[in-house]
């Protein structure tokens, strides 16, 4: 079967159409059509089945009942030497007559007794005798109802006929076409996008220099014996700006570009992902110097041994990339670039040098890199000077290329809905916030007692905070309900950083923590609200990556069970550790959350006057900026009791 579709594919590549399918539906719809036909003239040749049928009498008849007073006629139609008889009772004529012989209806006999009357008279007339209408001897109206009755169906029929056959045409045309690929080409005609477009990435900008350097001038190399690399992988974070980069490529190259995504070759019918992988590099390798992109390869190049089953659609779609990488002459000119942001679902081969040989890290933006973005993205919009982007690129730490964009338009949107001619600063917090948490909750009414649990707890976080001595400053307090949340308490670092202590993630256990332990002193330990589950979660989460991932527990210092391909499952537990060592995990999970709750409630109780005080503050004034907690904070001091861990 496998077979008999790829010689299907390659016929259809040639131009000879082979789709026994498109051809059985070119008939059916043939004889579809011949049977409407002949359905439509049977209603045609019997449209006036079942009309009354008229009765052919004498004329002399007709004259006799017609003179009669209590004659059953009630109307005489008169066209030419044809007459139409309407007899009493009836709403059309049932009888015809033909007059007898030359001159009128007169000269024979009959007598239009209700001629030359009028009002009463004639209506008394018309009770006994006939009315006489004569019409003309041809019926125009008539002949042209007949002749539009005959010709528009058939003209309905011929236009229905052809629409029939150009669907059909279509569905071969589709059939046909099932093995072509659908990447889009961006030509030289089309929108350019160079490396001056991508802000920061800088690394991953140097790194493709060398392949636009090749496209530009392959001789150089070719000089020197060097083989430039036939693929590139870029892998990153979403959003970091993968397809922008390759597009840059080969903007700067100033060479073709096709661009499809790996979902884009799978298809319900085996063999067609394979079809459409051998059309895209032969349409690459004749427009060559060429590059080809793949986005999220993923989805059609993950690990074989992993799925199992070697007549998969996407299976065979891989083997096939596979077979055109390895096939490349070393003067074809195409490069092939692919995205993906799980480099750890990728088969091995399809990294192994002479394929993917050069593997980019398009990381995340470092500040710098997020301020050059939000000047992109800010460029062209109407902006007022007290707008600060350096803040803002110091608050969107681990944000990527596209939350920045996101952030920017945020802005755009909050300026015009509130009215204003140009975005100000205002605007950009709002848009920071509502993206990085959520919009505000302003139709949530919180009680008395609700507003006075979300102070106490989120001055909670901001005290324990503040006094760690490795945990990040504190920047934004307020309690009214953001997203899914009852408070927000932000912590930004001064700067970036690419690694976090043990001490460092510790005190932020500790202060997350801080909020349950504030309501616990302040309201008592039976009055603990569900405030604190979001804030529980992050705190089993980080303290299992810090023992799991991150060898940082007391008995597993060191040791680390990393649940990705390590070849190692046990059957009792489904991962990559014994349930013994799965005790252990648990263990010391419990003992760093118990530790932090400990450490917080110490800080809490060295604290209590400057806990109350900011919870007054943020009851009366719901938000606290950065400048206003430093007065507040100023006099919390760090307790002896509390474990430094120096």
């Amino acid at each position: 079967m496998v077979d008999q579709m790829s010689n299907k594919m390659s016929n259809k590549t040639k131009g000879r159409p082979n789709n026994q399918n498109g051809y059985s539906n070119t008939i059916r719809s043939i004889v579809f059509t011949i049977v409407l036909i002949c359905f439509a003239a049977f209603l045609i040749t019997n449209m006036n089945y079942g009309t009354v049928q008229k009765t052919e009498v004498p004329i002399s008849e007709v004259i006799q009942r017609a003179n009669n007073p209590d004659g059953d006629i009630a109307k005489i139609t008169v066209m030419g030497d044809t007459l139409d008889i309407t007899v009493k009772g009836k709403d059309q004529p049932t009888e015809t007559s033909r007059k007898d012989g030359s001159g009128t209806l007169y000269d024979q006999g009959l007598v239009n007794y209700c001629e030359d009357l009028t009002g009463d008279e004639l209506a008394s007339c018309q009770k006994q005798y006939p009315t006489i209408e004569y019409k003309e001897d041809v019926d125009v109206w008539g002949i042209v109802l007949n002749v539009a009755l005959t010709v528009l169906p058939v003209i309905a029929l011929v236009i229905f006929f052809s629409w029939m056959m150009k669907q059909a045409n279509a569905a071969n045309a589709n059939s046909l076409s099932f093995g072509k690929s659908r990447a889009k080409l961006y030509g030289p005609d089309k929108k350019k996008v160079t490396f001056k477009d991508v802000a920061g990435n800088e690394s991953a900008k140097q790194d493709l220099t060398e392949i636009v350097d090749f496209l530009k001038s392959p001789k150089k190399y070719e000089k020197l014996g060097a083989k430039i690399p036939r693929g590139v992988l870029l892998a990153g974070d979403p959003g970091t700006g993968k397809t922008l980069m390759a597009r840059a490529v080969a903007g700067e190259a100033n060479v073709p570009f096709f661009s499809i995504s790996g979902s884009e070759f799978a298809e319900m019918f085996v063999g067609v992902g394979a079809s459409r992988v051998r059309d895209l590099f032969s349409r690459a390798k004749k427009n060559a110097p060429s590059i080809i992109f793949i986005d999220e390869i993923d989805a059609v190049a993950h690990k074989r041994d992993a799925r199992g089953g070697a007549g998969r659609e996407d299976e065979q779609t891989l083997n096939q990339i596979l077979v055109e990488m390895d096939g490349f002459d070393n003067d074809s000119g195409v490069i092939v670039m692919a995205a993906t942001n799980r480099v750890d679902m990728l088969d091995k081969a399809l990294l192994r040098p002479g394929r993917f040989d050069r593997h980019v890290n398009v990381a995340l933006p470092e500040r710098k890199d997020r301020l050059e973005i939000l000047k992109v993205h800010f460029k062209g919009k109407p902006v007022e000077a007290d707008v600060d982007l350096e803040s803002l690129a110091k608050k969107t730490a681990g944000s990527s290329g596209a939350d920045l964009a996101n952030i920017a338009n945020e802005a755009a949107i909050t300026a015009a809905r509130e009215g204003h001619k140009a975005i100000s600063n205002k605007d950009v917090v709002e848009a920071f916030e509502r993206v990085a948490i959520g919009p505000e909750r302003k139709s949530k009414v919180m009680n008395d007692k609700e507003r006075k649990i979300t102070a106490y707890h989120e001055a909670g976080h901001a005290i324990v905070g503040h006094v760690l001595p490795d945990s990040d400053p504190v920047h934004k307090v307020t309690i009214i309900p953001r997203g899914s949340t009852g408070g927000v308490t932000w912590f930004l670092p001064p700067e970036d950083r690419s690694y976090k202590s043990i001490y460092e993630l510790k005190d932020i256990l500790a202060r997350a923590m801080g909020g349950r332990v504030a309501e616990k002193l302040v309201f008592g330990k039976d009055a603990v609200t569900t405030g604190a589950s979001s804030d529980l979660k992050n705190v089993a989460s980080l303290a299992k990556s810090m023992i799991v991932e991150e060898g940082m527990g007391d008995g597993l210092r060191n040791l680390v069970f990393p649940e990705g391909d390590t070849g190692y499952y046990t059957i009792t537990t489904g991962k990559p550790y014994s349930e013994k060592t799965a005790e252990q995990i648990d263990t010391e999970i419990r003992k760093l959350s118990d530790e932090a709750a400990k450490r917080a409630e110490e800080v809490l109780k060295a604290n209590k006057d400057v806990l109350d005080k900011l919870a007054e503050e943020l009851l009366a004034h719901e938000t606290l900026e950065e400048t206003e907690l430093e007065p507040l904070l100023k006099s919390a001091k760090l307790p002896d009791s509390v474990k430094l861990y120096k």
